[in-house]
C-alpha cells in the first residue's frame, strides 16, 4: 500500500522548476564522475600512508586542497578541511576569541550574517568577550565609518560575510580587510556563497580567516574548508581533540571523496565563473524588470548592483510570502518569512534593512544557478504572476 501511495502521490505531483540555489546546489555531473573512483576503487585512508592505498587517496586530498586555494589566491598548506561553512566559522570565531581573549577581548560582526556567525558570538559572550552587533544601512551594506568607530586594539576579530545568503548583497571585503589589517585585528568572511560565484583573493581583500561549504558550489554536502593565513599567522583555538590532522586544527579522518569532490568544484568554478556570471545576471534581470513591468507593489531587498548574480529577494504588497510558496507548487523558492511552532516570523535579514514586518512577512528569495534555462525564468514569470494577482484578488487572509 506504502509503494501504491508513492506512486500515486509522485504521479499528482507537478514538476518544479529549481530556484533555491542559495539554499543549496546540486552536485556537478563532473565532480560525482571524479568522486567515484574513490568510494570504491580508491577507498584508502588518506592518512596511512606505509601503502599505495593511503598514498593515492593522500595525493588527490593534496590536490583537492591546491585547487581550492586556486581558487581563492591562498597557499595550499593554508586550506583546512572541514564538514561545512557551519564549522568553518565556528572554527575560525571561537578559535580565535579563545586564543587571544586575554589580550583582545572583542569580537565585531553585522546582524544579518548567518545564524552560526551570530550563535558563535552569542556563545563567546557567555565565556566573558565582548561582541558588537553593527546594523546595516538600508541596501543591506555594512556602513564603513561606524565598523571603523568600533574596531580598536582590543578587537581580535571581525566577521562579516561576502555575500549575504538571503539578499545577495555583496560586501566591500577589501576595505574590510585594509581596516582590520591597519587596527591589527583577524578579518574572517563566510564565503559559502560567494566563493565560485564572485572573484576572491584573500591576499589582495587582506583576508585572514575565509569559509568555504561545498553544497554551494556545485560540490557534494558535509564538506568544506576554512583558510587560514600563514604570514601574518592566524592563531587559533581548536574545536575538538584527536589525531592532530589538518595541521593540528581540524582532527578526524579525511572524507577523501568529498575533499576530491570539493577540489574539483571549485577548479570548475574558478574556470566558468566570469561566463557563468554573465548568464545568471541576464537570467536575473529577466526575471526582476518583468515581474517590476507586470506588477505593482514589488520591492527588490539588497542592493541591485553590489549582489550575487543569480540571486533576488523580493517583496509582494499585500502578499503572505509562505501563502504566494503555497500557492505555486512548480516553483521551488525560499519563503522570507520562517515558520516557527504556530507563529510567522519575519526575516531578521529582512527586518535589518527596516522592511516592517508586514512586508518582510511577503518576501520570496529566487536563487538562479548553473542549471536554470531560459524556459524556467519564462515558467517562473508566468507563475509568480499569476500567483500573486490571484492572492490579492483574494484579498487578506481570515483572521485564524
Amino acid at each position: 500500500m506504502t509503494e501504491q501511495h508513492e506512486e500515486r502521490h509522485s504521479a499528482k505531483a507537478p514538476r518544479q522548476i529549481y530556484l533555491d540555489y542559495q539554499a543549496t546546489t546540486p552536485t556537478d555531473p563532473r565532480v560525482v564522475e571524479a568522486m567515484a573512483p574513490f568510494f570504491v576503487e580508491h577507498f584508502g585512508n588518506p592518512h596511512s600512508v606505509q601503502h599505495g592505498f593511503g598514498s593515492y587517496a593522500l595525493a588527490a586530498v593534496e590536490r583537492a586542497r591546491a585547487q581550492i586555494a586556486e581558487l581563492i589566491g591562498a597557499e595550499p598548506r593554508e586550506i583546512v578541511f572541514t564538514s561545512g561553512a557551519t564549522e568553518s566559522n565556528n572554527l575560525a570565531i571561537k578559535g580565535a576569541a579563545r586564543f587571544h581573549k586575554a589580550r583582545r577581548p572583542h569580537l565585531v560582526t553585522l546582524t544579518t550574517e548567518h545564524k552560526c556567525v551570530l550563535e558563535s558570538c552569542r556563545r563567546m559572550e557567555s565565556e566573558g568577550v565582548a561582541v558588537t552587533y553593527l546594523p546595516v544601512r538600508e541596501n543591506g551594506l555594512v556602513d564603513m565609518a561606524r565598523l571603523a568607530e568600533v574596531v580598536t586594539e582590543r578587537t581580535a576579530l571581525v566577521s562579516i560575510m561576502a555575500a549575504n545568503n538571503e539578499i545577495g548583497v555583496i560586501q566591500p571585503i577589501a576595505e574590510i580587510g585594509a581596516l582590520c589589517r591597519e587596527r591589527g585585528a583577524y578579518f574572517h568572511t563566510d564565503a559559502a556563497q560567494a566563493a565560485g560565484k564572485i572573484p576572491i583573493d584573500v591576499q589582495a581583500m587582506s583576508i585572514d580567516l575565509l569559509s568555504i561549504s561545498g553544497h554551494k558550489l556545485y560540490g557534494p554536502m558535509g564538506v568544506g574548508a576554512l583558510y587560514v593565513r600563514r604570514r601574518p599567522r592566524v592563531r587559533l583555538e581548536p574545536l575538538f581533540d584527536g589525531g592532530g590532522q589538518e595541521r593540528g586544527l581540524r582532527s578526524g579522518t579525511l572524507p577523501a571523496p568529498l575533499c576530491v569532490g570539493l577540489g574539483k568544484a571549485c577548479e570548475i568554478a574558478g574556470e566558468e565563473m566570469a561566463a557563468e556570471a554573465t548568464r545568471l545576471t541576464r537570467l536575473r534581470e529577466k526575471l526582476r524588470e518583468a515581474l517590476v513591468s507586470r506588477l505593482p507593489g514589488v520591492r527588490i531587498n539588497g542592493d541591485l548592483a553590489q549582489r550575487l548574480p543569480g540571486n533576488l529577494n523580493l517583496s509582494f504588497e499585500n502578499v503572505d510570502g509562505g501563502d504566494l510558496i503555497d500557492t505555486m507548487p512548480g516553483l521551488a523558492v525560499s519563503s522570507g518569512s520562517a515558520c516557527t511552532s504556530a507563529s510567522v516570523e519575519p526575516s531578521y535579514v529582512l527586518r535589518a534593512l527596516g522592511l516592517p514586518a508586514e512586508l518582510a512577512g511577503a518576501s520570496i528569495r529566487v536563487g538562479i544557478g548553473r542549471f536554470t534555462s531560459d524556459d524556467d525564468i519564462d515558467a517562473a514569470i508566468e507563475q509568480v504572476t499569476a500567483a500573486v494577482s490571484r492572492l490579492r484578488s483574494a484579498g487578506p487572509r481570515a483572521a485564524e
